[in-house]
């Protein structure tokens, strides 16, 4: 019997052959499993990292999308025919493109930069309640995408599909406790987990203003849930005690309107006000002061939690007489503390601001970097929507339920959307590893800002 070389050089070179595809159908494979297995990894992580850039990647789509859908309301307001748009759809894309701009882009942006960064600032290993805000990202993109669902459908507030409406309320639910799920981690983590010796009085801003947003947001969305179960209820039964599908959108406007809106904008000052001594190259002077005027702001939580969506100043046609100054004077007083309030926040962060910005003479210029610039167009943008605010609840001006009062909602969202691309390209390099280059950046901050006013000053000027 005769035996076969295996060491002769065309048997090899044989076996070479024959293997070596099956080595690259393995290698492939092998490959094809790990990225799978990475991605399956990433999406069940409860690392602070990953669990803030799901939120962060998720609302930046959502983002681009609410903003077609901005497009697509304000072309078809320009048709002067109707043509453009069913005049049925148009009552689901406005409460889609609300719903969209609060809960889809305003509230988790910064939220999921302060999941991801907060941990880093204060010296902590992990998230307080890490698995916890995990499943508040899951809870948060889930219930965002049943309630794209039931819009689409004909749900929402005033939607004409009973079952949809019921899908509604409850996805809104879910996207409201995914919301407070991570506010709850954000806020455990700065109270319970620094650093040995960093005292609350020395936190950095940006987590000072992120722990005060999320305490406000834990104030704020137990009092909307309540609300939509209570809507749920009353719709799945009699109708009877909240005015069925008629009457959702204003029992749940006070979420959905101004100054409450402000709270989620809480943390694109605290950005600006930490990249100011990075820019102008000195201590932030009065931090004392600073961390009251990002608490002033978070003040707008109040008028969340109170169910008050409207601080009117009704003065109408009463001059300047003495008749009912009592009244006159109770509305200013709440006026006051719900809308202006907030505003004096603003003042006193962008005073401080100015006084560390100040020209000393030593000599010393200003490093303006692309993070910085996202911030402070972030910052005006937001500046502009208070003010628009500010003016809504004068009944004089007959502002309120107008475009004026959807414009200062989308400049709050899109300023603070503009701050929180800030805070990832000003963060990048210690949560992704890699830095964003400057131009690139700098000439997205400007499209932005440019974006964010041909999207709201229409509003504005009509």
């Amino acid at each position: 019997m005769s035996t076969i070389d295996t060491t002769s050089p065309e048997i090899a070179a044989g076996e070479r052959f024959d293997r070596a595809p099956v080595d690259r159908v393995d290698a492939v494979g092998a490959v094809g499993q790990g990225r799978v297995g990475a991605l399956i990894a990433a999406l069940t992580s409860a690392d602070h990292k990953v669990v803030g850039g799901l939120f962060v990647g998720a609302s930046t789509l959502v983002l681009l999308a609410t903003a077609a859908v901005g497009a697509l309301l304000g072309a078809a307001r320009i048709d002067g025919d109707g043509d453009l748009l069913d005049a049925g759809a148009l009552p689901q894309l406005f409460a889609a493109h609300r719903v969209s701009l609060v809960f889809g882009v305003l509230a988790p942006l910064l939220l999921g930069v302060a999941v991801a960064v907060v941990p880093l600032q204060v010296g902590a290993r992990a998230l307080a309640f890490p698995r916890v805000a995990a499943f508040g990202f899951w809870a948060w993109a889930s219930g965002l995408v049943l309630v794209v669902i039931a819009l689409c459908n004909n749900g929402g507030p005033g939607g004409g599909d009973a079952d949809m409406v019921d899908l509604f309320l409850a996805a809104h639910g879910l996207v409201v406790i995914g919301l407070a799920a991570a506010a709850g981690s954000v806020a455990a983590t700065v109270l319970t987990t620094r650093a040995p010796g960093l005292r609350l009085r020395r936190l950095p801003l940006f987590t000072w203003s992120a722990m005060v947003a999320s305490i406000g947001l834990l104030l704020m969305l137990p009092v909307l849930l309540g609300v939509l179960i209570y809507l749920f209820v009353d719709h799945r039964n009699a109708r009877a005690a909240f005015g069925g599908n008629v009457g959702v959108g204003s029992w749940i406007a006070f979420a959905y309107t101004q100054p409450a809106t402000y709270l989620f904008a809480v943390p694109a000052f605290g950005l600006f006000a930490e990249l100011v001594p990075v820019t102008f190259r000195r201590r932030m002077p009065l931090r004392g002061v600073v961390y009251a005027g990002l608490t002033l702001i978070a003040v707008a939580a109040l008028s969340a939690v109170t169910q008050q969506p409207d601080h009117a100043v009704p003065w109408a046609g009463s001059g300047l007489d003495l008749h009912g100054l009592g009244d006159k004077i109770g509305d200013l007083v709440v006026y006051a503390l719900f809308t202006l309030l907030p505003l004096l926040g603003v003042l006193v962060v962008l005073g401080v601001a100015a006084f560390a910005a100040k020209p000393s003479g030593d000599g010393v210029r200003p490093s303006v970097t692309a993070p910085f610039v996202f911030a402070f167009f972030g910052v005006g943008m937001v500046i502009v929507g208070m003010l628009g605010g500010a003016l809504t609840p004068i009944t004089d001006l007959g502002l309120r339920g107008t475009v004026f009062e959807e414009g200062a909602l989308v400049y709050v969202a899109y300023g603070t959307a503009l701050a929180g691309l800030g805070a990832v390209v000003w963060w990048a390099p210690k949560v992704l590893g890699r830095r964003v280059p400057e131009r690139p950046a700098l000439g997205l901050a400007g499209l932005g800002l440019v974006a964010t006013i041909l999207a709201t000053l229409p509003y504005y000027a009509a």
